[in-house]
């Protein structure tokens, strides 16, 4: 069985944007899918999301895909970067490392963003990966995503006025993901 993990960002939750929608959308498929829940914005550190996804770890092997919006990409390299074998593939939306010049997200984020990251050991541990971002996003320059995507050796799917590809933005479903979700695993 194929088991997928969907991390949201800061001050997301399990329930926000198109979360709900696609876990939902890939249980009727037959996948187990795990949508958990981290501390956002009180308590949060990359510190305490990985206890919090300590539980989930057991469920990366070869055929799970991982999916982060926003943070959680980040979030997902430093789980990634600890693996000692790699997973089927993994779908960044709105994804980035590094600051992006907003202060109050800067504060938030830089335990996630700001380290440096293995990226062979990341390469390794994941079969492929989809970086995607919007042209238009109000908090994460493109400039991120293509950098994002050339640290993963992918091409960046870009968005066309996507936003923040969040609920803000009218994502509430995301047809696109899901699409080249599907695709992958038939592979």
């Amino acid at each position: 069985m194929t088991n997928v993990i969907i991390i949201h960002g800061t001050c997301g939750s399990p329930k926000g944007n198109w979360l709900p929608w696609l876990k939902s959308e890939l249980e009727k498929i037959g996948y187990r899918v795990f949508v958990p829940k981290f501390p956002t914005p009180k308590n949060q550190s990359l510190k305490n999301w990985l206890k919090v996804f300590k539980k989930y770890n057991r469920y990366l092997d070869k055929d799970s895909i991982v999916i982060g919006h926003s943070l959680g990409p980040s979030f997902l390299l430093s789980v990634l970067e600890k693996l000692n074998h790699p997973i089927k593939a993994a779908f960044f939306v709105a994804g980035f490392t590094g600051l992006i010049g907003r202060g109050d997200f800067d504060k938030l984020n830089k335990t996630f963003t700001t380290q440096s990251f293995n990226w062979v050991k990341i390469n390794k541990n994941c079969k492929k990966f989809f970086v995607i971002n919007s042209n238009n996003d109000p908090y994460i320059p493109l400039e991120k995503g293509k950098m994002l995507a050339k640290n993963l050796n992918t091409k960046l799917i870009i968005l066309k006025n996507a936003g923040h590809i969040n609920k803000d933005s009218g994502y509430v479903k995301f047809d696109f993901l899901l699409n080249k979700i599907k695709k992958y695993l038939k592979k």
